[in-house]
């Protein structure tokens, strides 16, 4: 009996889906301009073994278009960007305050070829492209565009890593140097601004990061209300005034200016108002 049920209720849906089918194609045929519709499933975060990612609720910003797996620990203010991805699927990254993953950054660990996780400080940028596989970055670090710090090495505080470099597996980099180059070597001394400028240029991603975050979380209903307002201003020929309350008052004894007038068509009993009874 069982089986003669499920059998009825396959064939059912089975017809159901051809109907729906059937209609999709005669609505497809009466529309005059052709439109799909996209749903594009946000897949910023996701879990690896019961591990879920753990994001800040203070300011931290991860992008739409950013993928954070697994067992990674995100601080306040830090900011993962457009195409970056954190993957934390066979061992941890923990990533600071104030830091941010630049545009298609990649930061993953290892356990094959050695048990490193990696470890992001606070107040460290990492450039667009670049990657940070199974290392250490203390605090107050700069890591140039498309470079690579590799498995096992350490980069101390207060280091610029030139974009492009390789800083290859197991090195370990002082506190106050530039390191640049193909194998990574350094090259000199930091300046004590540049050694400032650190900090400083992580608190301003770490504030752009927070007005991206302010425009993602905006309505459907708020992102074409303030599309209008835009449009408006764009293609209106004459600014229209704001209406603001006449400071004078009155007018001529006829009301407020901008509201309907007091006239002796409206108020014709205002006719035999002030004169003198004969």
């Amino acid at each position: 009996m069982s089986s003669l049920v499920a059998r009825a209720s396959n064939g059912l849906a089975g017809m159901m889906r051809k109907v729906g089918s059937a209609f999709d194609s005669m609505g497809k045929g009466l529309e005059i301009t052709k439109y799909t519709e996209k749903l594009v499933p946000s897949t910023r975060f996701v879990a690896v073994d019961g591990m879920v990612p753990k994001i800040s609720d203070k300011g931290a910003f991860v992008a739409p278009s950013a993928a954070v797996i697994g067992d990674v620990t995100i601080g306040k203010a830090s900011s993962i960007w457009y195409g970056a991805t954190v993957r934390g699927d066979v061992n941890t990254i923990t990533i600071g305050d104030y830091t941010n993953i630049g545009d298609r950054a990649v930061v993953h660990v290892a356990r094959i070829q050695g048990d490193f996780a990696t470890s992001i400080g606070n107040n460290v940028t990492i450039g667009a492209g670049a990657l940070i596989h199974a290392a250490t970055l203390k605090d107050n670090c700069v890591v140039g565009e498309s470079a690579q710090v590799l498995d096992g090495a350490t980069v101390e505080s207060n280091v610029i890593i030139a974009p492009a470099a390789i800083v290859t597996p197991g090195t370990m980099i002082p506190s106050g140097e530039l390191w640049a180059g193909s194998p990574a070597k350094m090259i000199r001394v930091l300046t004590e601004d540049e050694i400032a400028a650190i900090p400083k240029q992580a608190s301003e991603t770490a504030a752009l990061a927070s007005m991206h975050a302010i425009e993602h979380s905006k309505s459907y209903e708020q992102v074409m209300e303030e599309e209008q307002v835009a449009e408006n201003e764009l293609y209106r020929e004459v600014p229209v005034p704001k209406q603001t309350e006449n400071p004078l008052g009155d007018v001529l004894g006829q009301g407020m200016p901008g509201r309907i007038f007091r006239s002796t068509l409206s108020h014709p009993e205002d006719i035999y108002k002030g004169q003198q009874p004969k």
